[in-house]
């Protein structure tokens, strides 16, 4: 799952830089990329990976930490799993009824206008 996009990558970028003392300049030489790249994560311009996020977060003296939610696992019931296992074969059995291939308009209904 991404989550990245959801979060402010270019303040925490420019944090962690300011933070160390270092220009754009620095920061790009010491992470392995350019100074345009850079300043494009910071103004929001673009969004890096996090493979990149964690190289340049590392190069300012600064790491990566992934933390489990604040909201809990929920695991449904065994009454939850079991309507949801009626309503998907329901569905399925809906969809097996319904023509394998498109029928003239005419077979489905009367034509009132004729």
């Amino acid at each position: 799952m991404d989550m990245l996009p959801a979060m402010d990558f270019g303040s925490m970028i420019r944090g962690a830089r300011l933070e160390a003392g270092l220009t754009q300049s620095e920061l790009a030489a010491r992470s392995a990329t350019s100074q345009a790249t850079l300043s494009a994560y910071e103004h929001g311009r673009k969004v890096p990976s996090a493979a990149t996020l964690q190289r340049i977060l590392a190069a300012s003296g600064h790491t990566l930490v992934v933390e489990n939610g604040r909201r809990p696992v929920r695991t449904p019931s065994a009454a939850a799993n079991a309507r949801a296992a009626r309503a998907l074969h329901d569905v399925l059995e809906l969809a097996a009824s319904l023509p394998s291939k498109l029928m003239p308009l005419s077979k489905l209904a009367p034509n009132p206008l004729v």
